[in-house]
């Protein structure tokens, strides 16, 4: 079996042959011979995505550390910083609790925590280590990856003023005339916090006790799933009563498919919905199609007005990540956005940045010993998250939705 490195590396160059394949021969015909080439060398980038996905089911160690080193990237950049004698006290407190860590050590821990509740036996998570989560969690696929993230100290709703100033123009006038008023009109557009729940983790005596185990990896990961999908949902779909509004909820319509695209979408539908857009969004650098990976599927097959692939996979080119693209624009894999059917709101496209997600203080993480968990050999672990969405403009995302009929 190859390595995830060169299966990666012979990914990055099959994908920047494709990406020369089609930007290289612009303004020349599209042959045959050009659409075969085109699709062996996406037949064999789909045959190393699968082979780097068994990779991944295999190890999924090596997965797991290549999010916390990007989530670790992250809080560094921001500012957090990586204590790793503070990670050390998080871990064998995860493991033993309360009465693992000296008077000191505890000391220590309670000034990276911004309450503390022990008479529960939960603790805010160290300032670093919720950095971690919370970074981790943009790496879940959705929203997160393209909206603005904000953390806040207070609950309260965050409210953002709006105006939409698309239809206003000024005016010609004479000398000596006076000027005609045309006050904008406010709304207000409010980022409300919602509690969030991880469910309980319930963990064996004996996966605690087995210091081979990376305890701290196994439950992040399990908070940043649990939390991931269910915040990711309302990011996407929310309908803002008791939950966060999601973005397909606030956005506008873009584009309608035309009787008999109930489970289509056709080139010139996404053209359309591209220029639904303001150009004043379209050119802030920001634009993206949001979709499912069963609706990307369908998409890559399409062809432009002169048969060309609209489809581009991602490479590493330049020193960077390159990601997919369609029609010049960045592709994000959304799996709560809805799958093509009649009415669906299958396609999205816009300025994402103007979706706000807000995280409130830090993540509370709490570990229970109690009878219930010790009769069954288990100690549970519970966490804690205050979020929330919107989007502030609806004018910057539309969507594409498929016909009734």
């Amino acid at each position: 079996m190859k390595s995830l490195k060169t299966l990666r590396e012979n990914r990055n160059v099959l994908a920047k042959e494709v990406h020369d394949l089609v930007n290289g021969n612009e303004g020349k015909a599209w042959t045959p011979a050009m659409q075969a080439s085109y699709d062996e060398k996406l037949g064999q980038i789909d045959s190393i995505d699968a082979e780097i996905n068994r990779h991944n089911e295999i190890n999924s160690r090596l997965a797991d550390e290549a999010v916390q080193e990007r989530a670790e990237r992250a809080a560094h950049d921001a500012g957090s910083g990586q204590k790793p004698e503070l990670r050390a006290l998080f871990q064998r407190w995860l493991r033993g609790g309360d009465n693992s860590l000296s008077a000191n050590e505890w000391a220590n821990i309670r000034a990276t925590m911004s309450t503390t509740t022990s008479g529960e036996g939960g603790y805010s998570v160290p300032t670093e280590v919720s950095s971690t989560l919370i970074d981790s969690l943009k790496s879940y696929a959705g929203v997160r990856q393209v909206a603005t993230v904000i953390r806040t100290d207070g609950f309260g709703a965050l409210n953002f003023p709006a105006s939409d100033g698309t239809s206003e123009v000024g005016e010609l006038i004479a000398e000596n005339t006076t000027a005609t008023a045309a006050d904008p009109s406010f709304t207000v557009v409010a980022v409300t916090a919602y509690k969030y729940s991880s469910k309980i983790i319930a963990i064996p005596f004996e996966l605690l006790q087995d210091s081979a185990v990376d305890m701290e990896a196994f439950i992040r990961q399990r908070i940043v799933d649990r939390l991931g999908r269910i915040t990711n949902t309302h990011f996407t779909t929310g309908s803002g009563a008791g939950q966060p509004r999601g973005v397909v909820t606030g956005a506008g319509a873009g584009k309608t498919g035309a009787t008999g695209q109930t489970l289509t979408v056709k080139f010139g539908d996404l053209v359309d919905l591209v220029h639904s857009v303001d150009p004043a969004y379209r050119q802030s650098g920001s634009c993206a199609f949001m979709m499912k990976d069963a609706t990307l599927g369908a998409i890559r097959g399409l062809l432009d007005s002169q048969n060309r692939p609209i489809f581009i996979p991602g490479w590493d080119g330049l020193g960077k990540p390159m990601p997919d693209t369609i029609l010049g624009y960045r592709v994000v894999v959304n799996p709560d956005v809805a799958t093509m059917a009649a009415n669906a709101k299958s396609v999205l496209f816009g300025d994402f940045s103007k979706y706000v997600v807000r995280d409130v203080m830090q993540m509370s993480l709490f570990r229970f010993t109690d009878s219930a968990y010790t009769k069954l050999g288990q100690v549970g672990f519970l966490a804690w998250l205050r979020s929330g969405g919107n989007l502030l403009d609806s004018g910057a995302v539309k969507y594409y939705a498929n016909s009734a009929t």
